[in-house]
Formats: C-alpha cells, structure tokens, sequence
C-alpha cells in the first residue's frame, strides 16, 4: 500500500488539467497538490459515466473496489485508487497516473517472458474480479519496470461477464504462490470496504468464482474466441 500517493490522491486540491482521450467516458488527467507534495491522478466522476443496461450506475466505484482486492491479494496490481466527494466534477474516482511507455501494450509486453509472472497475475485477478473488459491497453508498464492494470470498472459483475485479451496462458497450471494469496482472501473473507461496495449477489459471486479457480488449478481457456473485448487494445 502507497500510503502517501493514497494520502495526496485523498486529501489533496484537485485541479482538472484536460480530458483524458480515447475513453467511452468522461475521463480526466488532473493535478493534485497537498502541502509539497504534487502528482497526477486520473478522475472518473460519476456524473460521466454512459448509462450501461447491465451495469448499474456508479462504476468509478468499482475502480476502488478493484484496488482493494488488489491489495487485499497482496499484488499491488491497480494504483492507489480512491473515491472523492467533492472532486470537480462531482463524486468519482482518482487513481494515481502511471507515467507509463504508452508505446506498450499487453500483446508487446506478452513477447518479453520476465513479464509473464505479472501478467499471469492480471490474469488470475481478472478471473475472481470478473472483468469484463481488459483491454491490450489496460496492462500499463511503469517506470518501475512493474505491469499495472487499469481500466477495472467493468468488474464485480454476478453473472459471468468475462471479456480478455489474456489467453496465452491457457490449459496452464496457476502458479502455486498466486494459489496460495487466492486461499487467503477466501479464508480471511471480503476486506469490509470491498464488500460495502459490491451487492450482496456480487461479494458472494466473486467468493465463488475464487474458489472454483482453486478447485480448477488452471487457466481457462477460449477456444471460441468469444470471450475478447473489443478493440482488443
């Protein structure tokens, strides 16, 4: 856990810097300053969202939803997300912007083998949390050298809803080490602000979907081709 990119992205004044491109929603690249400290965060307000039939309202909820099972696997895969009452725009998300090589993308990272342990744990964490659209461009190689995903609104949902461009790994054992995390958040249970988020329907359905990926042991395959989103980066 990035506690002071979590204390900024909290508590800091928020000033909107331009329209993110290329987004089915409003999405904005803003400024965040508290005290001397200064970052950039991307801001998904509620108020922005396009009206789904299958999703309710609210989505930017589901982005800090995703960093708590993030974090509550111990895989640090989505940055430092909150949720902000009174952001510009009105309620949303602010998430910590990854100055990332955007020249990269999940089918470029995929051809480089010591990125495949965290792609493989993208994988896994897309399978419990249910996303529906992981998209190439939402796997973010930072300056750290680590894959962040991003992009996880569409996630949570209780029906099966999956939609992936991470099939590579297919009819291969998961590793034991992402086995093992996995177990613990089934043993210790939802994190209570993961919970207070999700339906009653959904937290039960993603602690289902978490154990059926331990009984199973493997990755899924798609042998349709039916389960990519679309476009694919």
């Amino acid at each position: 856990m990035d506690t002071p990119s979590l204390d900024l992205l909290a508590r800091g004044a928020v000033t909107v810097k331009g329209r993110m491109p290329c987004s089915s929603n409003a999405t904005f690249l803003v400024q965040v300053v508290l005290g001397e400290a200064l970052g950039l965060a991307v801001y998904k307000p509620g108020r922005g969202e396009r009206p789904l039939w299958d999703f309710p309202p609210g989505l930017f909820k589901r982005e800090l939803g995703a960093w708590l099972l993030s974090e509550a696997l111990g895989w640090g895969l989505v940055p430092p997300t909150v949720v902000r009452r009174d952001a510009p725009h009105g309620p949303g998300a602010l998430q910590l912007f990854i100055q990332a090589d955007f020249e990269q993308h999940y089918f470029t990272l995929l051809e480089v083998p010591a990125h495949h342990e965290r792609l493989q744990r993208i994988c896994v964490f897309d399978l419990i949390a249910n996303n529906a659209d992981r998209k190439g461009g939402h796997c973010l190689l930072g300056p750290d050298g680590l894959i962040y995903a991003i992009d996880n609104g569409l996630c949570f949902h209780a029906e099966p809803k999956l939609r992936t461009v991470i099939w590579e790994f297919g009819g291969t054992p998961i590793p034991e080490a992402l086995l093992t995390d996995v177990r613990r958040l089934v043993t210790a249970g939802l994190p209570p602000g993961l919970a207070q988020l999700l339906a009653p329907a959904e937290s039960k359905a993603l602690l289902a979907r978490a154990l059926r990926l331990l009984d199973e042991a493997r990755f899924p395959t798609d042998a349709g081709g039916h389960r990519y989103p679309w476009p694919l980066v």
